[in-house]
């Protein structure tokens, strides 16, 4: 298994870049955030990468963190979620975005990365849950995240809107107080 690589950057494309290692040129995907972190073309590069073996083809995928490259694995682990849609959520959202949704049963969230329906965001907070370092405390199922984001959908908030406003408020509190606080995030008077 490759596990990581650095070298020198030799070329970036939307989805790929070719690390050269040693003289070897290594084709790893990418997704748009871990392209955006990177140096320029002939700068040094540290990718922690999945190598991905099936019959007919092995793929190196690349992550600028350790952590976000295990999060892909334990995507990819899931029935039903191959390395193309793991890549796409991580392309979407942020690790912290992801163990947010799981915690606050936020299936909105989720379905805002392409490929994946109200169905399976369910399926996938079902099987994540027990596999992400989530506190048991913080899992309510439908608690009052849940309650703000419905309530800024209803307001014709658009999800990445909704996502900001959501970003590191806590995960219990009055419903009352946690939609006033992201109203205010949003420049909209609170109440």
């Amino acid at each position: 298994m490759i596990g990581r690589l650095r070298g020198l950057l030799a070329a970036k494309d939307p989805g790929i870049v070719i690390l050269d290692v040693g003289g070897v040129g290594y084709e790893v995907a990418v997704t748009p955030r871990a392209l955006a972190e990177l140096p320029s073309i002939g700068d040094e590069a540290v990718l922690h990468t999945h190598m991905h073996v099936r019959e007919d083809n092995m793929s190196l995928f690349g992550f600028p963190t350790a952590p976000e490259r295990d999060l892909f694995r334990v995507l990819i682990g899931i029935s039903g979620v191959g390395p193309k849609v793991g890549m796409a959520m991580l392309g979407t959202l942020s690790p912290d975005e992801i163990r947010r949704a799981v915690i606050a049963d936020d299936t909105t969230t989720l379905t805002s990365v392409p490929g994946i329906g109200k169905r399976s965001a369910q399926k996938l907070i079902l099987e994540l849950r027990p596999k992400l370092e989530v506190p048991d405390t913080d899992v309510v199922v439908g608690g009052p995240l849940a309650d703000v984001r419905q309530a800024l959908e209803g307001l014709g908030y658009s999800p990445p809107e909704i996502r900001s406003a959501l970003t590191d408020l806590a995960y219990d509190g009055e419903p009352e107080d946690l939609l006033r606080l992201a109203l205010q995030r949003l420049g909209q008077p609170g109440g």
